[in-house]
């Protein structure tokens, strides 16, 4: 047994304390230079004091020097000489000798004279590493710029951090989502590279992709240019914010100017008025659908609101006790409003005042998850044909609101406050009162009284 322990630990002990021999007391890095570097690197055996009695800190300066020494070894050879991988190793050979690495111009304002001193004598001139532990002790090696993918992390959990303050999960998602894949769309095609080592041709290379996908010459589907502009803004701005938050505001933007012009936007129709009456609301139409996405669907019709507000609303928010009843779109705690201009009150009236007693603390389902309810509301109007088009939508419901509020002559104010809407005419006062945009509203309301949820 004693055997066993002994031969199970003597090359435990050893491995730990390679390269370490210690004299009087005092621990040295010994390490002979691999065969492959000879021809390279002369110097046969390195042996460097590390100034230490302790064998812990010991170990620590030779993890350092070992690491220095294997990416020096690399660089000679022709392998990786980034600057990512020249200024790690900078670092680990300060730490060897014991130091902290101090960049020059630190150094030059802030450091002693007997500190720079200290610093020159500990620097082998005769070595081959000569150069490389200048750098590393006289703060010579500059650091790296992250690539573009680390940029976008910082981006995401530094520099946008406030400004996506009180989203919720799911609002972070698809927040991230569109920006990510502009990110991953430039590294499949250039390399996830430093960020100040991307230029225009880079920026140019991303363009003409995107070119071949929107105008295909191969017969395939063409893509639409608003996705290549929205990766060519997103790009754009990740570079604009990420250097400005180093500092450099007056670097060039690669990705400058660079969009497809003339882009033409498909409107999403509004349902007409006997659609919704005869089809979607027709008895038994939507039956099969679950009450709670039924629920959400009717709570749209007279009231404007996008599915995702109606989705995300609390019991504090359905005011269904008031002499009006109505809702109160507030930003949440976890939960932010697509502008400052959503945050409204809306009368309910009519089939969407119904679907919200039935349902007065909210819509626990799909709180949260409004991918969830678009994809189950749009799967359920197909199967049942009730998209007048291929080009109609489930917000269609929200154009159609707000079609029937501008034929039945609402005020353009009224308009834009009800549909949540930013209004570029001067405000005053605070758009009326409930009752009052209630009584508005009844202009365009559907007879619900022969609907029964």
């Amino acid at each position: 047994m004693t055997c066993y322990i002994v031969c199970y630990i003597m090359p435990v002990l050893k491995r730990l304390n390679q390269y370490l021999k210690c004299r009087d007391g005092f621990w040295s890095y010994n390490r002979r230079v691999p065969l492959a570097y000879r021809e390279i690197d002369t110097r046969g055996t390195i042996r460097k004091a590390l100034a230490t009695s302790s064998i812990e800190v010991a170990r620590a300066r030779r993890d350092a020097l070992a690491a220095a020494d294997n990416a020096f070894w690399k660089s000679l050879s022709g392998g990786d000489t980034s600057a990512r991988n020249a200024y790690e190793a900078a670092r680990s050979r300060a730490m060897s000798k014991g130091m902290i690495y101090i960049p020059a111009d630190d150094l030059a304002n802030d450091a002693s004279l007997e500190e720079i001193i200290k610093r020159l004598r500990a620097i082998d001139i005769s070595a081959p590493s000569a150069t490389a532990e200048a750098d590393a002790l006289l703060g010579l090696a500059k650091p790296a710029a992250p690539t573009i993918s680390q940029a976008f992390k910082i981006y995401c959990a530094t520099i946008c951090a406030v400004d996506n303050k009180g989203k919720s999960a799911a609002q972070l998602r698809n927040w991230t989502k569109v920006k990510q894949r502009a990110v991953n769309n430039f590294v499949s095609l250039c390399g996830d590279l430093p960020m100040d080592q991307i230029t225009r041709a880079h920026a140019k290379q991303v363009f003409d992709w995107w070119s071949g996908r929107v105008n295909p010459t191969d017969g395939s589907k063409p893509r639409h240019a608003n996705s290549a502009n929205k990766d060519f803004t997103n790009l754009r701005t990740l570079y604009e914010k990420f250097w400005a938050y180093q500092g450099d505001e007056s670097r060039d933007n690669p990705f400058r100017n660079l969009r497809f012009k003339n882009v033409v936007y498909k409107d999403v129709p509004p349902f007409e008025p006997n659609w919704i009456v005869n089809r979607i609301l027709a008895p038994g139409a939507l039956d099969s659908l679950n009450e709670q996405a039924r629920c959400i669907f009717y709570s749209l019709i007279e009231t404007g609101c996008r599915p995702s507000e109606i989705a995300n609303l609390r019991a504090e928010h359905i005011m269904l006790d008031h002499e009006v009843p109505h809702l109160r779109l507030r930003p949440q705690h976890n939960r932010a409003l697509k502008s400052k201009s959503a945050s409204r009150d809306v009368p309910l009236l009519g089939i969407s005042l119904q679907a919200m007693r039935l349902n007065p603390d909210g819509f626990p389902r799909y709180r949260d998850k409004s991918d969830l309810l678009s994809a189950t509301l749009t799967k359920a109007f197909k199967a049942r044909g009730l998209f007048p088009t291929e080009e109609h939508r489930i917000y269609s419901i929200r154009h159609s609101f707000e079609k029937r509020m501008l034929e039945a002559d609402l005020d353009y104010a009224l308009r834009c406050k009800l549909i949540g809407h930013y209004n570029n005419r001067p405000e005053y006062g605070d758009g009326g009162s409930l009752a009052f945009r209630r009584d508005q509203l009844l202009k365009i309301v559907f007879d619900d009284s022969q609907l029964k949820l």
